[in-house]
């Protein structure tokens, strides 16, 4: 009933994306043309329908291009999407508003594609829509100076390993445990192994969330998914399939976990980045968040 929604308080346009504090939880979408905005709030990654369906008043809610809410009382584990209404005038602007659907934050900084159907998405199936999950950004490790290792290697010096996460260790002969498998945590069981053929850093092929189910027709009717991550749709979100326990919210911490690791052992890291298209593809993909 009444008594299960939480209060709202306008919010701040900084930072963008869901920010946890003590007393609850602020959002912020940046949207420059938008005409109304809703918040959908999720119990859980699997629940069917939002338990809270929160309507921005542009009066209370916008600032200059920012729509902002704060809700009390809110705690890290409940997911939640964005409805956007606007003008949609495609030919003249190339706006496609579209209020029916809903949208994955673009700050997301751990998602969910428990529902997602990309198929169904492009036919604009609300259902199928990708989560964003609301997570406590864990403590970075401070550093009070640079390791020794960082001071010694030049570009010239460099030994370059390249992997891909989700294949490095999925193969039993990796000596990993199954469940670690394909994993940021199966890199870090590997480290002795990588000290051992003495590289000095670690290329990771795209670990930033990305579309499985974007894959040409054909592949898909094979029933075989997008592999090598260069379709991505959640640049602050480490891809959920990467993580042992993503329905937690563990993106970040396992993503974390693995970068101090490999630092630790002296091992620096690179990253593969896919900035010049994303899982949306063409007029003819779906619709996630750019749009």
């Amino acid at each position: 009933g009444m008594s299960m929604l939480f209060h709202t308080r306008p919010g701040s346009r900084r930072p963008l994306g869901a920010t946890v504090y003590d007393e609850g939880v602020n959002f912020s979408l940046a949207c420059r043309d938008a005409s109304s905005v809703q918040l959908l709030l999720y119990r859980r990654h699997d629940s069917a329908e939002p338990f809270q369906v929160i309507s921005l008043d542009p009066a209370l809610h916008r600032t200059f291009i920012f729509w902002h809410v704060f809700v009390e009382g809110l705690r890290p584990g409940v997911h939640y999407t964005w409805r956007v209404d606007g003008p949609s005038d495609t030919a003249a602007s190339g706006r496609k508003f579209d209020r029916s659907r809903q949208l994955l934050d673009p700050w997301a900084r751990a998602v969910s594609d428990h529902f997602w159907d990309r198929a169904a998405a492009v036919a604009n199936n609300p259902g199928s829509a990708m989560r964003a999950m609301v997570v406590d950004r864990p403590a970075v490790r401070q550093q009070q100076e640079l390791p020794a290792w960082r001071r010694r290697y030049r570009a010239q010096d460099a030994i370059i390993y390249e992997l891909h996460v989700g294949g490095f260790t999925r193969h039993p002969s990796s000596g990993v445990a199954l469940e670690r498998r394909g994993t940021f945590a199966g890199v870090v069981d590997k480290i002795p192994y990588l000290k051992e053929l003495g590289i000095t850093h670690v290329e990771l092929l795209p670990v930033m969330a990305f579309d499985r189910q974007d894959v040409p027709a054909k592949v898909a009717q094979l029933g075989l998914e997008n592999y090598w991550g260069y379709s991505p749709h959640s640049f602050f979100s480490p891809h959920p399939h990467y993580c042992q326990s993503p329905d937690q919210g563990t993106h970040l911490q396992e993503f974390r976990q693995m970068v101090d690791a490999l630092h630790d052992a002296g091992i620096e890291i690179i990253l593969d980045v896919v900035f010049n298209h994303t899982a949306e593809a063409g007029s003819d993909g779906p619709t996630i968040n750019f749009k």
